[in-house]
Formats: C-alpha cells, structure tokens, sequence
C-alpha cells in the first residue's frame, strides 16, 4: 500500500487551568481534554525520495515549520532504513484557533507512518517522539478524553466523559499561544489545587460549570468579542461556554442534541466567524 488516508481530528479544553511556571519557562497545567469531530483529512503517500507536506489552506507552512514535517523527520531519524513520505493536509479545522489541528496532524503522521511501516516503535516511543515536536501531540497519540498535567506530557486517561454537543466559534483573529502565556499574570489566575480528579468523575459536568480557562483572561482582555460569543451561547442554552486552549475558539456544551442544533442555526447569523456543530468523541 503506498498511499493512505486518516482524519485527523480537533480537541478543546474543557477546562484549563494554570498551576506554576518552571525555571525554563514553561508554564504547567492541569486541563480536561476532548477530541470533537471536527477533522482535517491528511493523505499520506509513502516511499517518497524525501520529506514533503502540502495544505490546501495557504496559512499552514509547508516546509520544515510543520508539525507534520517535524513528525516524519523524527519518525525517519528513528528509523533510517525508511523512505521519505509526502503528506497533503485538506485543512477543515480552523488554524491557530487553539484546536490543535497542528499537533493533531503530526499525531496522524506518526501513526501512519508506524503502521506503514509495520509498527517498529511503540505506543510509549511515538509519545516520546510526540514531546519533542509539540505539547499536545502526546494527547492525540492516546486517542481518549485525558486530563493533561505538567507542560502537557502526563497523561491519565479519562473514563466517564458525558455524551455531549458543541456548538464551536471560532472568530476571524489570530492569536499567539507564545504572546498568552508570556502575558499571564500567574498570580492572579483563579487557578489551584482545590479539585481531584475523582471529582470530575463523580459528577463531571457539574465541575465543569465549576471551572473555567485561565487563559481567558488574556485574550479577552485584547478580543473583547470572544467573552461576547460566550455570553450568546449561554443565552442560546448553553449549559458551559469557554475558549478552547489559548483561543480564540469558543464553545458552548448541550446535553440535548436539538438544543445544539437550534443554538448552531442562530449563532449562524451572529457574523461572528466560524462555525461548527460537533460532538465530544468517546472515549
């Protein structure tokens, strides 16, 4: 087989928040982390004489800058016997809106690779090799709802997430995960450790109404707009409303299907930016 297709799918973070700053620093965070079916299709065709990656959105890089590059390059310096791959990227998840789309494809390059391949690396090597190219590719090489700690290397899968929909905005702006957590004012975050684990799995939305992103605070201080999104997705019935990661993307969590669908429908004529209908993939 010398071609393959996979989807790659987007995340949010159902909560975020910021617990202490290392000496390097890297800021590090307790989140709850969902997969929602919102995908990129990547096409993979394998035996190549080097490395190439495509998109059809002309934002994404091409070259060496890509997740996706930096995970065939680290995939082939493992493996030297291996060929060069080209990867075209169809970008259907919105770019830097604090999805993970990047990350995400560089996990669906790596597993690719490795089951092209005939799976000479473990799960636990593709992680370590997920590390080194970006803090939340780990997660999308475990394929499960998480609660993500440190810089975004530990890992506890998450058993017991709610079936629930989300109504996703993601606004026409740009901004830089660098420029959010350079910006925070680690003291005067809402952050701490007054919440277990065990806690969201005895009553997980519950302690999700409980919670909020951090990181909020910053990018609404520059993109006012983004706590007005929140605020009409609430009024639409929203149970939760939060940006994802370091944003702009903002979602609002349904527990009924029909209520998301009719908040999806209105948020459409907001003019507000992008918007999706999905739903948390489980586990």
């Amino acid at each position: 087989m010398n071609s393959f297709i996979t989807q790659s799918p987007a995340k949010i973070n159902l909560f975020l928040k910021v617990v202490g700053k290392r000496a390097n620093g890297y800021h590090e965070i307790i989140s709850l982390m969902s997969r929602i079916d919102l995908f990129d299709v990547l096409t993979l065709s394998f035996e190549q004489p080097s490395i190439t990656i495509r998109c059809s959105n002309p934002r994404v890089p091409e070259g060496k800058n890509n997740l996706a590059y930096k995970a065939a390059s680290f995939f082939f310096e493992a493996l030297p016997s291996s060929n060069g791959v080209d990867v075209w990227i169809e970008k259907v998840i919105p770019v830097t809106a604090g999805l993970g789309g990047g990350s995400s494809n560089a996990a669906s390059v790596l597993m690719a690779l490795n089951q092209h391949y005939g799976l000479p690396f473990s799960n636990m090597k593709l992680m370590e090799m997920g590390q080194k190219i970006g803090a939340d590719v780990p997660f999308f090489l475990l394929r499960h709802s998480a609660i993500v700690s440190g810089i975004g290397e530990k890992l506890e899968k998450f058993q017991g997430m709610p079936p629930l929909s989300a109504v996703l905005v993601c606004p026409n702006i740009e901004v830089s995960t660098k420029w959010v957590y350079e910006s925070l004012n680690l003291p005067l975050t809402k952050s701490g450790k007054n919440f277990t684990i065990q806690d969201f799995r005895e009553d997980p939305f519950r302690m999700l109404k409980s919670l909020s992103n951090d990181l909020e605070a910053v990018t609404v201080a520059r993109f006012p707009e983004i706590n007005n999104i929140k605020q009409r997705l609430l009024e639409l019935g929203a149970q939760v409303a939060s940006m994802s990661g370091s944003g702009p993307s903002v979602f609002g969590l349904f527990e009924d299907l029909e209520k998301a669908s009719m908040a999806f429908q209105a948020m459409k004529h907001q003019e507000c930016g992008d918007i999706f209908l999905v739903s948390l993939l489980l586990p």
